[in-house]
C-alpha cells in the first residue's frame, strides 16, 4: 500500500509539474486565462490616439504579472541613491498656464525628495555600467504631492506601454543562466531590438554618452512624454519637463566605466553623498517646453509618441525655476529604499496625454508598491508623506500607522456630520478632453517614423561623440552570439546612417550594407550634443595631486587653494599613508595611499615638483600607470617644473594643441590653467596617436 501511495504521488507531482512547464513554442499567446490573444504591441484604445481603456484586461494581466515579478526591490531602477532638496520658481510667468501653485509662486520653496537610478541592474549591481538614468522628483506641494518620475534621457524604447514587460525581460539577465549582471550587451536585448524598429531613437541614446554619467549632477532629466498644463480657466497647454544641470552635461569614457566598476561600484552614489556632505551641492534648472492645443499635429511627428522628442530649436526650454540639493537622507532604507513614485500624483494645474506609454504607467506604479511596500498604506511612510492635510474613509490593512476616529468610514454619511465632506475650491479635476472613436488594437499611423529622429540624434554629435557611440554598437554587438540579431541591427542602422551602419558592421563581422533609397536628411539639432553644453565650474570634481619626498609644497598649496574654493575636492595620494616631506622640510599630509584608489576615480591629476619627488614617483609603476590612464581617458593632466619628467616616463607626447595637457613653471598659473581644463571636462579630441599604449 504504501508503494502505491508513492507511486500515485509521484505521478501527481510530474503531473502539477507537466502543468506548470511551459514549451516555448506550443501554440498561441494566451492570458494567463488560456485566453488567445491576438495583439500583444498595442493597448485598447478609444481610436488610434485616445486614452487606453480599464477594461484591457490583456494589458491589465501582463503589466500585473511584471509588476509583481520581484520581491521586494523594483523590478527596474532596482539600484538608486536619493537626496533632499528645495525648488523655488524664478517668477509667476507660469501662471498663464498652470494652476500649480508651486510653479507659479516665486514666494514659496517646495522640498523635494529626488531618487537617481540605474534601469537594468539589480540593487547590488555597479553604478558606472551602461544604462538609462532614472531622475525621479517628488515635490512636497502645499496642494499635495507631485512626482516626476522621469529619466536621463528623452525618449523610452517604446511606444505603447503593454510592451514594456517584453523590453524588461529583454534587457534583464537572460533566465536560463541569469546573465549578464545590468548590461545590455547580450543576445535578447539586441534580437527584441531587431525585432522592434521603434527602439532605433533610444538605442542612439544608450549608445551614446549619455549612458554613462559623470555624475548625477552632470546629467539631464526629462519627463520623456507629453503632459498637460491647465490653468485657472482650464485652458490646456502641452508640455515637456526638463531638468537642466547648472555643471552641464559630461559623461565618462567607456574603458573608464568599467574600471571603476571594478575600483569602486559605488562611484556615483558616492559622488553624491560626498558632494552635499562637502557643500557642493547639485543644482538643477527647471525646463518646460510649451506646446499650445491647436498646434498639437503642426508637427512632423506626434506630440503622444514617446519615442520622439520636440527639438529645442522647434520649440525653445524655458526655464522656470531652480532646485538644489542640500541633504542627504538619514537611513537608505526607510528614505531612499521605501520612496514611492507615482507617475499618476499630481496637483490640480498638471494633467496627463493620450500617451500610451504614460497611460500604462499610470496604472503599473500605483500596482508596483501595493506589492513592494506591502500594501496601501505606503504614503503614510514618512519620506511619502504629503505636507497637504490628508483626510479620506481609506482604513485598515497592511502596516496602517494611522488611528482613524469616528464611526463612519464611508461617503455620505451622517454620523461623522458628513465629514470628510467633497472639496470645493481647489480641487483636482480632470481636464475634459473630448473623447470618442472605436475600441481597437492599432497603433496610429503617425507613430511608423522610427528611423528619422534617430537620423537627426546622430547629425547632431561632434565627431568625438559619434566615433563614441561607434565603438559602443560594436562592443554591444560583439557580445552577441547570433549573427542574425547583429545583422537585423546592422540593417535598422542602415536606415538611420549609411555610414554608421558600415563602421558598426565592419567592427563585429557583419557585410556591410549598400546604401538605403532614404538619405540622410541632414537636420541637426545642435542642443543634442554635449559638446555644447556648459563647461564653466570644477565643482564636485575631484583632483589628484602625486606626492612624494622632496615634493614642492608651494604647488601642492596653490593647487588646493585654487580648485577647494570653487568646490572642487583635492587629494595629496602618495606610496604610503601619513606625511612625505617636502621639499622645503615641511610635512605635506597625505590623503589616500596611491594602491588604494585608481586614476578612474579622478577627473584630473596633478605632478606638483620637487626633482626628488618626481624621480621617486618616476620609479613607482603605479604613479607611472595613474599618469598613463588618467590621459588615456583624456582627462586633464598637468605637471609643474620637474614633474614634465615623470609625464615623459607615462609615454605621454607634447603637443601645442592639447589645452587639458598642462606643464608651467609658475605655480598659480599652473593652478588657473587646471581650474580651466577641469571645468571644460575632458579634452575628447586627443589624438590618439599622442596617448601611450
Amino acid at each position: 500500500m504504501s508503494s502505491d501511495r508513492d507511486t500515485t504521488a509521484r505521478a501527481g507531482k510530474q503531473r502539477d509539474l507537466d502543468r506548470a512547464r511551459v514549451a516555448p513554442d506550443d501554440g498561441a499567446l494566451t492570458t494567463d486565462q488560456g485566453i488567445r490573444v491576438d495583439d500583444t504591441d498595442n493597448s485598447l484604445t478609444v481610436g488610434e490616439r485616445g486614452p487606453s481603456l480599464l477594461e484591457d484586461f490583456h494589458l491589465r494581466e501582463k503589466i500585473t504579472h511584471f509588476d509583481h515579478e520581484r520581491i521586494p526591490e523594483r523590478v527596474v531602477h532596482a539600484r538608486g541613491s536619493g537626496a533632499y532638496g528645495r525648488f523655488r520658481p524664478y517668477d509667476d510667468s507660469l501662471a498663464e498656464y498652470t494652476a500649480a501653485r508651486f510653479l507659479c509662486d516665486p514666494s514659496v520653496e517646495t522640498e523635494v525628495f529626488v531618487r537617481f537610478s540605474t534601469v537594468a541592474g539589480s540593487r547590488g549591481s555597479a553604478d558606472t555600467v551602461r544604462d538609462v538614468r532614472g531622475f525621479a522628483t517628488k515635490f512636497y506641494t502645499e496642494q499635495g504631492n507631485f512626482d516626476l518620475v522621469g529619466n536621463n534621457m528623452p525618449v523610452f524604447f517604446i511606444q505603447d506601454g503593454i510592451k514594456f514587460p517584453d523590453f524588461v525581460h529583454a534587457v534583464k539577465p537572460e533566465p536560463h543562466n541569469e546573465i549578464p549582471q545590468a548590461q545590455s550587451a547580450h543576445d535578447t536585448l539586441w534580437d527584441f531590438v531587431q525585432l522592434q524598429p521603434e527602439t532605433m531613437h533610444m538605442m542612439m541614446w544608450l549608445m551614446s554618452d549619455r549612458a554613462v554619467p559623470r555624475s548625477y549632477a552632470m546629467m539631464e532629466g526629462f519627463g520623456v512624454h507629453t503632459f498637460r498644463l491647465v490653468n485657472a480657466a482650464g485652458r490646456s497647454t502641452f508640455v515637456k519637463f526638463h531638468w537642466k544641470p547648472k555643471l552641464g552635461v559630461h559623461s565618462l569614457d567607456w574603458d573608464e566605466t568599467q574600471k571603476i566598476a571594478g575600483k569602486d561600484p559605488d562611484f556615483n552614489r558616492r559622488d553624491l553623498w560626498d558632494n552635499i556632505e562637502n557643500g557642493a551641492y547639485p543644482e538643477f534648472e527647471l525646463g518646460v517646453q510649451l506646446v499650445p492645443e491647436e498646434d498639437e499635429h503642426r508637427f512632423g511627428y506626434d506630440l503622444l509618441d514617446p519615442t520622439k522628442i520636440i527639438p529645442e530649436e522647434e520649440v525653445p526650454v524655458r526655464k522656470v525655476g531652480r532646485m538644489v540639493l542640500d541633504r542627504n537622507p538619514e537611513n537608505f532604507f526607510a528614505e531612499t529604499e521605501q520612496v514611492a513614485f507615482h507617475i499618476g500624483n499630481v496637483v490640480p494645474g498638471i494633467d496627463f496625454s493620450d500617451d500610451p506609454l504614460l497611460q500604462a504607467r499610470l496604472f503599473s506604479y500605483l500596482d508596483t508598491q501595493l506589492i513592494r511596500l506591502g500594501g496601501p498604506n505606503f504614503p503614510q511612510l514618512p519620506v511619502n508623506r504629503p505636507i497637504a492635510t490628508v483626510r479620506n474613509h481609506h482604513r485598515d490593512g497592511y502596516h496602517q500607522t494611522e488611528i482613524a476616529q469616528g464611526r463612519a468610514a464611508y461617503h455620505p454619511n451622517s454620523l461623522s456630520g458628513g465629514c470628510p465632506a467633497l472639496a470645493g475650491e481647489g480641487a483636482y479635476t480632470h481636464f475634459p478632453e473630448r473623447v470618442e472613436g472605436r475600441k481597437i488594437r492599432k497603433r496610429a499611423d503617425s507613430f511608423a517614423d522610427h528611423y528619422s529622429q534617430a537620423t537627426l540624434f546622430w547629425n547632431s554629435m561632434a565627431d568625438w561623440e559619434k566615433g563614441h557611440i561607434v565603438s559602443a554598437f560594436q562592443f554591444e554587438l560583439g557580445k552577441v552570439e547570433h549573427k542574425h540579431i547583429r545583422e537585423g541591427v546592422v540593417a535598422h542602422l542602415n536606415e538611420v546612417d549609411h555610414e554608421l551602419a558600415v563602421q558598426v558592421a565592419k567592427g563585429i563581422g557583419v557585410e556591410p550594407p549598400k546604401a538605403t533609397g532614404t538619405p540622410n536628411h541632414g537636420r541637426t539639432s545642435p542642443a543634442l550634443s554635449q559638446a555644447n553644453t556648459a563647461a564653466d565650474s570644477p565643482k564636485g570634481r575631484k583632483i589628484a595631486v602625486l606626492a612624494a619626498d622632496g615634493v614642492d609644497s608651494g604647488v601642492v598649496a596653490s593647487i588646493g587653494e585654487s580648485l577647494v574654493g570653487e568646490g572642487a575636492v583635492v587629494e595629496i595620494l602618495a606610496a604610503d599613508d601619513g606625511t612625505v616631506q617636502a621639499a622645503n622640510g615641511a610635512r605635506v599630509e597625505v590623503t589616500r595611499r596611491l594602491a588604494t584608489v585608481a586614476s578612474v576615480l579622478y577627473d584630473a591629476v596633478v605632478v606638483p615638483g620637487g626633482q626628488e619627488c618626481v624621480e621617486a614617483l618616476a620609479a613607482d609603476g603605479d604613479a607611472v600607470h595613474f599618469v598613463a590612464e588618467a590621459f588615456k581617458h583624456c582627462k586633464p593632466v598637468a605637471a609643474h617644473a620637474e614633474g614634465r619628467e615623470l609625464l615623459e616616463k607615462a609615454g605621454i607626447a607634447f603637443t601645442d594643441d592639447d589645452p587639458a595637457l598642462i606643464v608651467a613653471s609658475d605655480a598659480s598659473v599652473l593652478a588657473s590653467r587646471v581650474g580651466v581644463a577641469v571645468a571644460s571636462h575632458r579634452n575628447w579630441t586627443r589624438k590618439k596617436d599622442h596617448i601611450p599604449a
